[in-house]
């Protein structure tokens, strides 16, 4: 949709209360589009209060909502730790798991005020664009979309934030560029992601990031500091043997975890749209859980069931990042792990060092299916050593039938 196509159209801004956000109000309203604001509450780490955002977009003479999804990104949360959802290089995608909850829960509080049309302020060239689209067509197909900075009319108007801060003094709105960023970031519980501006060279370190969750690990203390998560079927339910609700243990594993240095990781991605993107992310709390997590897959799935899991996990991952939680395909493979994850109980210790997680002890997991006795290198009751001659002879029927067939390079 374009400027032009809004009238009669009631339409929600998704809106964060910085300088985009009141240019686009303002802009709309002077068209006489009739606008409603909705921010959502994530649980931001770099924001105090969610009021401060409707403070901020008061002077436009619109009506912001901020609807709670506090719960709701918790429980995102959870849903990337059990499925070992992570993204291009290793790192948690807390962007695209958090569109997926700001879209439908946005979307649910607009149609409850009316509103035909959701406004997002993200670019041409990035990856919110497509999620917070496709959330909308799947979620409400009856609604549309628009895409002010697609909109070649306020493109026009406004090439930069100086024609934005400039637009807003005239309409008596204070909206300061201040000094030059040196990257972006957005945020909510699961992390935070830096990138743009200066980080969009390679040449430059990732460490002119300032942590806002983490601290760099040589700032972190000397000594190590051992953490205990309970694990019940894929959900961490306690720790450091205090029980506590997603939202709660995220809170906590964030602060403990970050203050170890724990969860910060540099990337260069594949966006969806083709081109590669430069990130530096902070994620402790995920890193934290999500480590003990594995350890107790490691335990409790065989062979095929973790082929088969780091499948399924990889497909999660491409599926948030692509916008695409919702779809069948990811449904069937989130039920799929539930299947998988109903063995996976168990307590894990791992130690804290300087930005690193070192394995401790894994305890009370029911479910396990590791022996010692059948691994040990000594003595024991467990697998009789002579009974693997079998085996190794039925092998060498097929490694021998390769050979002779000349299917494998021979010796020099």
């Amino acid at each position: 949709m374009l400027l032009k196509q809004l009238k009669g159209h009631k339409v929600g801004i998704c809106v964060s209360g910085g300088l985009d956000s009141k240019t686009v109000t303002t802009r709309l309203r002077e068209a006489g589009v009739d606008v409603l604001c909705f921010t959502a509450d994530l649980a931001q780490p770099d924001e105090t209060d969610i009021r401060d955002v409707v403070e901020k977009m008061r002077p436009t003479g619109a009506e912001t909502i901020a609807v709670d999804l506090k719960a709701e990104m918790a429980a995102a949360c959870y849903l990337m730790i059990r499925t070992q959802a992570m993204y291009d290089g290793g790192y948690w995608n807390t962007t695209g798991i958090a569109r997926a909850v700001t879209t439908r829960g946005l979307i649910k509080a607009m149609k409850a005020k009316g509103c035909t049309v959701l406004a997002h302020g993200a670019t041409g060239r990035g990856n919110d664009q497509l999620r917070f689209e496709r959330y909308t067509n799947v979620l409400a197909p009856e609604m549309r979309v628009y895409a002010p900075w697609r909109d070649p009319e306020l493109l026009e108007q406004f090439p930069g934030r100086q024609q934005m801060a400039s637009y807003l003094a005239a309409k008596g709105i204070e909206a300061s560029v201040g000094p030059r960023k040196r990257y972006s970031t957005d945020a909510n519980l699961a992390g935070l992601s830096h990138e743009a501006e200066d980080l969009e060279s390679v040449q430059t370190p990732c460490t002119i990031v300032e942590p806002t969750m983490c601290v760099w690990p040589h700032q972190a203390p000397e000594e190590t500091r051992t953490v205990s998560m309970r694990f019940d079927k894929g959900a961490c339910v306690a720790l450091d043997g205090e029980e506590l609700s997603p939202l709660a243990m995220m809170l906590k594993a964030n602060e403990l975890a970050g203050r170890y240095g724990i969860g910060l990781k540099n990337a260069l991605e594949n966006r969806v749209i083709g081109t590669k993107s430069r990130g530096v992310y902070e994620a402790p709390g995920l890193e934290l859980l999500g480590t003990g997590m594995r350890a107790v897959y490691q335990a409790t799935m065989d062979r095929r069931s973790t082929t088969l899991f780091h499948s399924l996990s990889r497909l999660i991952a491409d599926q948030i990042y692509d916008g695409r939680l919702y779809d069948p395909s990811s449904r069937a493979a989130l039920a799929a792990i539930d299947v998988m994850t109903e063995f996976a109980t168990g307590t894990v210790e791992l130690d804290m060092y300087r930005g690193h997680l070192y394995f401790h002890a894994l305890r009370d997991c029911p479910h396990s299916l590791y022996n010692e006795a059948d691994s040990s290198m000594e003595a024991s009751d467990g697998l009789n050593p002579a009974s693997s001659q079998g085996y190794v002879e039925v092998q060498a029927v097929e490694a021998r039938s390769l050979a002779k067939a000349r299917q494998i390079p021979p010796l020099d």
